[in-house]
């Protein structure tokens, strides 16, 4: 975009769309001109650049910003267009990641620019702005992502690397398009302007300057801004596993004079954070997605001074002897903490048939948000499983696939699922309900094409050609890095309160000095608290694992004070 180019006629301001692009009023203006710097601005100045950091928040009192993708290359295009009273920038600013657009002054005026730590405490003093700011910020994220908008991952869908750089931008709500050089023409011209081969491909791309050939998802990641340096102390209190019992952890720890540091070795949100829709969550009697929750939920742990950083995964779990423990981690660090919260969750297990290996990420899937749901398109789906999550998935995806199977191997959809899900699937004409079958095996080429579904009752079998697979067929905990060390039950749940004082008073020398058993959430080691999917015993849902990671934040005061920590100044 030539913004100084005489001829070229200036893009209509964009109108808002569903509460993305709102103007703020005079009053709300004033809000900011007590924290910010008024500034001048020309025609083609850039205010942030797609694929770097940014630490400003801008409001445009006069003028014209256009926001734009891929600004200087061949195929740039402008995304929005605003005028004065309106607010620039993303949810990315709010967490602290690198830009995904361009920002290009098109009609000179001035700006009134805020540094992110004055906006932040703004927001938190004005809270009728900030959560005008918040809702526009998460909608642009939501058409950012719907529009295939941000970094490009160019390779090949048959690519392991390829598929692994999809699923994490994914799982992290991460603005992003895909090119495949084998379906896009324009593909080996991209690749050509930054002096990459078809065969180095997966690479990531912003703008024409930064490439990142195939890199990790840590390497991703801390191009994005999704993780830093991990410290070595974190003091107070480690929580492992970033789901909503974690991240009410942090919000919690954080808002009560705790530094938390948050990990997780995939994303934030958890199980939940792959739910098209929570509608039994307290509060959202429209439902909430599990990507909108645990983005709020994020903003939120930020703001009150949490460090969440993914990936990264714990391996180990180790005490010392002078009363901290040491998490070591998949880079080879470690960190110490004194009060540790395992939220790790559960993860769904595997579809076990001849071939399901081959097409995960290509047609098989493990979670059900909009992302795969694209790759699903008009075409016939199948969902297994007999859950809540099934029945979400189930009902997300017939909005738009030709057909949704649901294969339920019980008798019964009512076993494990609520009554309102039960009624929804079984209202809508778009889902057949298979009970009492099961997957026995997976077919195509290069993509998936059929499942083949066995009926329990006559051993009968048929084959229904489906172009994607989402399983749900059960969950088991995420304790295998803490295994050894804490005490499990038999399903490899972390064992808690009552349920850990057999394996406390089998060593009392943990516990002398305390002069007590494990309270409710505490494990086999003082100091050491489990909470949501992690814990045995936990209720399986949302509310519950969000309030465990409330009350975890009391017993980690407790227990603190118990041997004489108290917590930081907030």
């Amino acid at each position: 975009m030539n913004a100084n180019e005489p001829n070229e006629p200036t893009p209509a301001e964009t109108p808002d769309v569903e509460g993305a692009y709102p103007r703020l009023t005079d009053a709300q203006i004033a809000v900011f001109e007590s924290c910010g710097k008024r500034r001048r601005v020309a025609a083609g100045d850039l205010l942030f650049r797609e694929g770097e950091p940014t630490d400003g928040f801008f409001v445009v009192l006069s003028g014209l910003v256009g926001i734009v993708e891929g600004y200087g290359a061949d195929d740039e295009r402008v995304v929005s267009v605003h005028g004065p009273g309106r607010f620039l920038g993303e949810l990315g600013l709010l967490e602290g990641q690198v830009t995904f657009l361009t920002a290009v002054v098109l009609e000179a005026g001035e700006m009134l620019e805020v540094r992110r730590g004055e906006l932040a405490k703004t927001l938190s003093r004005e809270p009728e702005v900030g959560d005008l700011i918040l809702r526009a910020y998460l909608n642009r994220r939501a058409l950012l992502l719907g529009q295939g908008t941000g970094f490009r991952i160019i390779g090949s869908e048959h690519s392991p690397d390829t598929r692994r750089l999809l699923a994490f931008a994914a799982r992290n709500r991460l603005p992003h398009h895909w090119i495949d050089p084998e379906r896009e023409p324009r593909a080996e011209a991209l690749l050509r302007g930054v002096g990459v081969s078809v065969e180095q491909t997966p690479v990531v791309l912003w703008g024409r300057a930064n490439v990142l050939r195939n890199p990790s998802n840590a390497q991703l990641a801390e191009a994005i801004g999704l993780r830093s340096p991990t410290p070595r102390a974190v003091g107070d209190l480690l929580i492992v596993g970033a789901g909503p019992a974690g991240l009410a952890a942090a919000v919690y720890g954080a808002s009560e004079g705790l530094r938390p540091t948050v990990l997780d070795q995939t994303a934030t949100g958890g199980q939940a954070g792959t739910s098209s829709r929570i509608e039994n969550y307290l509060g959202f009697p429209a439902g909430i997605s599990g990507e909108q929750l645990a983005e709020r939920a994020v903003i939120q742990a930020i703001r009150f001074g949490a460090r969440v950083n993914v990936p990264a995964a714990a391996l180990a779990l180790e005490p010392r002897e002078d009363g901290h423990y040491a998490v070591r981690l998949d880079d080879g660090g470690e960190i110490t903490a004194r009060a540790v919260v395992v939220a790790t969750g559960a993860r769904y297990r595997r579809l076990e048939v001849p071939g399901a290996r081959a097409f995960e990420g290509l047609g098989i899937h493990y979670a059900a948000t909009a992302w795969e749901a694209r790759q699903c398109g008009s075409d016939q789906a199948m969902v297994v499983g007999g859950g809540n999550s099934a029945g979400q998935a189930a009902v997300f995806l017939a909005r738009t696939a030709g057909r949704v199977f649901l294969v339920v191997r019980g008798d019964e959809l009512g076993k494990d699922m609520s009554r309102y899900l039960v009624d929804r699937v079984e209202a809508d004409r778009r889902i057949e309900v298979l009970l009492r079958h099961e997957v026995r095996a997976v077919t195509g080429e290069r993509e998936l094409e059929a499942a083949v579904v066995e009926d329990r009752r006559t051993g009968s079998t048929r084959t229904i050609p489906v172009a994607a697979l989402f399983v749900f067929i059960g969950a088991r905990p995420g304790t295998e890095w803490a295994a050894g060390v804490l005490a499990l039950d038999g399903h490899g749940a972390v064992l808690t309160g009552r349920d850990a004082e057999a394996a406390a008073c089998a060593a009392p020398e943990r516990w002398r000095h305390l002069d007590r058993a494990p309270m409710v959430l505490e494990t086999s080691y003082p100091g050491v608290f489990a909470v949501g999917d992690a814990r045995s015993g936990s209720i399986k849902r949302v509310a519950s694992a969000v309030g465990e990671g409330a009350m975890s934040i009391r017993l980690v005061h407790e227990y603190l004070r118990e041997v004489g920590a108290p917590a930081s100044a907030a």
